[in-house]
């Protein structure tokens, strides 16, 4: 999981809570991804998966991420037949970027 570092004052705050919260994922900070308006912006990429640009995440979407993390890895290509496995996460993307 990638977390946008320049989104708020907060976002390096955000960051560590999230590594502390979800242990098992990996979490790099990474500088502006362009989602400035609907800030705290998060990511996910894997090779030959479709990527995922979050937004509008606070700390109560962490189990959901969690969860998503999860699914998203189990799927093989990064795409879900039924959005609703996402959960309040489907309202809250900003893009899904084909492989």
């Amino acid at each position: 999981m990638f977390v946008c570092t320049t989104c708020t004052e907060d976002s390096n705050a955000f960051l560590e809570k999230a590594r502390v919260a979800l242990p098992n994922l990996t979490i790099e900070p990474i500088d502006c991804m362009s989602g400035c308006t609907r800030a705290q912006t998060v990511a996910f990429r894997a090779t030959d998966k479709t990527a995922y640009l979050f937004g509008e995440i606070t700390l109560a979407d962490l189990p959901a991420l969690e969860t998503f993390s999860v699914l998203y890895e189990a799927s093989l290509d990064g795409t879900f037949p039924d959005a609703r496995v996402l959960g309040d996460l489907r309202t809250k993307a900003i893009a899904r970027i084909p492989a």
